[in-house]
């Protein structure tokens, strides 16, 4: 009984291999099969053992107790802090002329924006507009009057960072009487 499980065990142990044979075939090119073709000489093929690598799984990290894992999210979160994020392409001293209320604001950001993290346009404390990757934002539409403006880093649909915020006239044309 030992024997006949030994064999067993060693018959299941060995590898697969499969044969290759090389020939001509009928219009003269040379031909790689798994089976001898009928008829025609044929050649076995020598492979060279296959190679194999092991993967290896990297045991989980142990988890962080609450204070240490909190102060490694807010350390991650200042490590991904943009140097520079501002507004720009609005005017400085004067009111911004916009006939029908309507024009984009420019975002100056440094580092480029990481993959993940969205901007979004505030205007008048509130989110304005849908959050975007474009460093260009549409305003539309704006009543004139004095506004405020500044830009956030959204990750996570969570403010991580926002610009300082740039007061401004809107001048529109008022279109009533002749």
């Amino acid at each position: 009984m030992r024997q006949c499980l030994a064999l067993m065990l060693l018959v299941f142990a060995l590898p697969a291999a499969a044969q290759i044979y090389k020939y001509t075939d009928a219009s003269g090119n040379t031909a790689y099969s798994n089976q001898p073709p009928n008829g025609t000489k044929a050649e076995t093929v020598e492979l060279p053992p296959l190679n194999s690598v092991e993967t290896v799984v990297p045991a989980p990290a142990p988890p962080l107790p609450a204070a240490q894992s909190q102060s490694q999210s807010q350390s991650q979160q200042s490590a991904t802090a943009y140097q520079v994020l501002a507004l720009k392409d609005l005017p400085e001293e004067e009111a911004l002329r916009a006939n029908n209320g309507s024009f984009t604001v420019g975002v100056a950001i440094e580092p480029r924006l990481q993959p993940g993290h969205l901007l979004q346009l505030v205007v008048d404390g509130a989110p304005y507009g849908q959050p975007t990757n474009v460093p260009r934002l549409q305003v539309l539409e704006l009543d004139r009057g004095e506004h405020s403006f500044a830009v956030q880093v959204l990750a996570n649909q969570r403010s991580i960072q926002q610009s300082e915020t740039v007061n401004l006239t809107v001048q529109r044309v008022h279109a009533g009487r002749p």
